[in-house]
């Protein structure tokens, strides 16, 4: 079969959680025969292009860095995807498969596809499910899981806070009728982003809706989702668990707690983007927040690419008030990254958004280091609460510090027991092995 992998982002200038799951996916379905290219927006500017990553053609079509407002909400085609629509007319591929809707990739490319005679599969990774959350996180108004339904008057308000109006102008605005709203959007700059802020609700409702129509499966990483994207109306029949996995072939776990027990300081690990929704401040935040004589060391691991990366670094630096027990350190090459995972003695997952997994965190788990993170998302799913690792709510930087007091006064009670519970990691082999049997005629 010849099959595209669609994506938001990717290798060399991205590295994140759905450019390693493609990756792996994309060299997995490679090697047992399939015909794979990755499709992937470009909004660097320049010509399109094709290079080869780890063995597998990606093909880059350019998309405006600066998108209009009607480009970013999907209402037109955006500059540029017309040569992906044409790209697609010339390969005629047998099935599209897109990880991601953003500028350049959405419901516009999903039709240009179906156009020419390919079958559609969508799976999500981010917290948007879809259309189905405009803020992307999931969480009501920023503090708390939200039940996940969708409707204009109440995500216009939680959406128009995520862009810094107060609460209650918010929920004024929200509760402008999407009709009404149409009429609005076409004023200029914010007035028009915030008085049709409920229709553009009511514009990805419709959005949710085609995508799904023409879609032949919907495939998501969590349980949650799977009920949350049902709720919003999506045909049981059309969803598919697919949950993450590991792509790493070889993975030797560290010596476990009876022949290596932990012993203080405890290594306390964080890994991933330097990015306000992984909840570094609350980490943090935390740690500074217990007296000097608790003794353990936090590393917080990423890369620091972008200028919005660099300041967020500045102000942990600064939030964290010359705390020895705090070390930045850099990033470490996907390859690498099961020996860092396996020097901690806890990972910690403070994320602020709804997650597939984390990646990280399997990859913590199947080393032999458990997971302290949030009750959200895979998370939730896939650390049990006291019995292989901990949980504390979003954004609860008390609850979070709590367990680390616990653990560095008894980590043979806490830490030694959950690593006798971990749980067996999902490979990326049955990730391809599940999504073949999906694009079998």
């Amino acid at each position: 079969m010849k099959i595209v992998q669609a994506v938001g982002w990717y290798y060399p200038e991205s590295l994140g959680g759905s450019e390693v799951y493609v990756a792996g996916l994309s060299q997995r379905l490679r090697a047992a025969g399939q015909d794979v290219t990755i499709a992937v927006p470009d909004p660097t500017g320049g010509a399109e292009r094709t290079y080869d990553h780890e063995g597998v053609s990606v093909y880059r079509y350019p998309v405006p860095d600066a998108p209009t407002r009607a480009e970013s909400q999907g209402r037109v085609v955006a500059r540029g995807a017309d040569r992906f629509h044409a790209w697609l007319a010339r390969q005629r591929p047998d099935i599209v498969h897109a990880h991601t809707f953003v500028t350049g990739l959405g419901l516009a490319e999903l039709k240009a596809a179906r156009a020419v005679g390919a079958r559609l599969f969508v799976t999500d990774h981010c917290g948007s499910l879809g259309w189905i959350c405009q803020r992307g996180t999931m969480m009501r108004w920023g503090e708390r899981l939200c039940d996940g339904i969708c409707s204009p008057g109440k995500c216009a308000a939680c959406a128009l806070h995520h862009r810094g109006v107060p609460k209650p102008l918010a929920l004024a605005v929200g509760a402008v009728p999407p009709n009404l709203g149409r009429v609005a959007r076409a004023l200029p700059g914010r007035i028009g982003t915030a008085l049709g802020m409920s229709e553009l609700i009511a514009h990805n409702q419709l959005m949710q809706r085609e995508m799904l129509e023409i879609t032949e499966k919907f495939v998501v990483l969590t349980e949650w989702a799977f009920e949350v994207v049902a709720a919003n109306g999506a045909p049981r029949e059309k969803l598919v668990l697919n949950r993450l996995g590991m792509s790493h072939h070889k993975i030797a776990a560290k010596p476990g707690p009876d022949e290596r027990p932990t012993r203080t300081p405890i290594r306390v690990g964080y890994m991933g983007r330097f990015d306000t929704i992984k909840g570094i401040g609350d980490l943090v935040r935390s740690v500074t927040s217990l007296p000097r004589d608790i003794s353990f060391r936090l590393e917080l691991r990423g890369p620091v690419r972008t200028e919005a990366e660099r300041v967020y670094v500045k102000v942990l630096q600064a939030l964290s008030a010359g705390d020895p027990r705090i070390e930045f350190a850099p990033a470490v090459a996907p390859s690498e990254a099961l020996d860092a995972l396996a020097t901690y003695d806890v990972l910690c997952c403070p994320s602020l958004f709804l997650e597939g997994g984390p990646t990280v965190a399997m990859e913590a788990q199947a080393v032999g280091t458990p997971v302290i993170g949030s009750r959200i998302g895979g998370l939730a799913e896939i650390v049990r609460d006291g019995i292989n690792g901990r949980l504390v709510p979003p954004g609860d930087w008390r609850a979070l510090s709590e367990v680390l007091a616990e653990i560095v006064r008894d980590p043979a009670g806490t830490v030694d027991r959950w690593r006798l519970a971990l749980p067996k990691v999902r490979t990326m082999d049955e990730i391809a092995a599940d999504y073949e049997a999906l694009y079998a005629p």
